[in-house]
């Protein structure tokens, strides 16, 4: 299908200092409740956040480039990880440009720095408190906007994205009737994209949109995305509060890892990343849009 470059998800603003912010308060059951008609209706959602400076971000991307243009490949292929896409992802071809880097609980200092001790055989310590900085006001983000969907709720366990990006276009979403769309973002925003066990969590009510990242012409493009990863032995439950005669259960509990592992699998390969969930966990026959 293709693109329609005209396109716009909600904008949420989260004023920084605002009592809106504050757990309890009018304003904030306000944006519970357009965050939760967000991720129901589209899956993700632009969060306006001046919490994270605009500093912090050129920072980051200015030391992302420095990664990418600057590390030898052999150093960059020793940044290893047994789960699937939490290492260096290389090149595939000689015509793809794409080259991605897992960091594994980057919230903890000690394990970005021993990302960058790989890449850098002296480490980098600016490089060290620059990703550690964005990583951890970037969860604190998540966990505001998780705070809000458990209020809106009122009960709670979560995963999702958060993405931010270089305001080089590039992301987009697939809509309801099969079009990709382009999402355009500004220098104090971010995306909040749902994943399928937070809709498999909330018994479909949400939607797990299907995402990718296109480039075009001759501009670099960098991002960043923080993953909400369940540890290992997870087991996601549908609360029963969320299951009644107009929404039967849809899924069965889902072992958050043994779910993860399948979705790299072989027996996963032909099947729509958004269907994923379904073909491993479904109890009913429902229509899948």
């Amino acid at each position: 299908m293709g693109v329609n470059v005209e396109f716009q998800v909600p904008d949420i603003e989260f004023q920084t200092g605002s009592s809106d912010l504050e757990r309890g308060t009018k304003g904030w059951h306000q944006l519970c409740k357009r965050v939760r008609e967000a991720c129901e209706t589209y899956g993700c959602f632009q969060v306006v956040y001046e919490g994270i400076s605009q500093k912090v971000r050129e920072d980051t991307f200015a030391l992302v480039k420095q990664l990418v243009e600057e590390v030898p490949l052999e150093r960059k292929q020793k940044n290893v990880n047994p789960k699937p896409n939490h290492g260096f992802i290389g090149p595939c071809s000689d015509t793809s440009l794409y080259e991605g880097y897992g960091i594994d609980e980057a919230s903890s200092y000690d394990c970005v720095e021993s990302f960058a001790r790989l890449m850098w055989p002296h480490g980098h310590p600016h490089f060290c408190e620059t990703i550690h900085t964005i990583v951890k006001q970037m969860e604190e983000l998540n966990s505001m906007i998780w705070l809000m969907i458990i209020d809106s709720y009122g009960l709670g366990k979560k995963w999702d994205t958060i993405i931010c990006d270089d305001l080089v276009s590039g992301l987009e979403i697939e809509v309801n009737d099969g079009r990709w769309v382009k999402l355009s973002s500004s220098p104090s925003s971010f995306f909040f994209v749902v994943g399928d066990p937070l809709m498999a969590w909330s018994n479909g009510r949400m939607k797990a949109v299907n995402h990718r990242v296109t480039t075009s012409g001759n501009k670099d493009r960098f991002s960043i995305a923080t993953f909400a990863m369940p540890v290992e032995g997870t087991i996601i439950s549908t609360p029963k509060e969320l299951v009644d005669e107009q929404h039967p259960q849809l899924f069965k509990d889902i072992n958050f890892m043994e779910f993860f592992l399948f979705a790299f699998s072989e027996k996963a390969k032909f099947i729509e990343s958004t269907k994923q969930i379904h073909a491993f966990a479904v109890l009913r026959k429902t229509a899948i849009g």
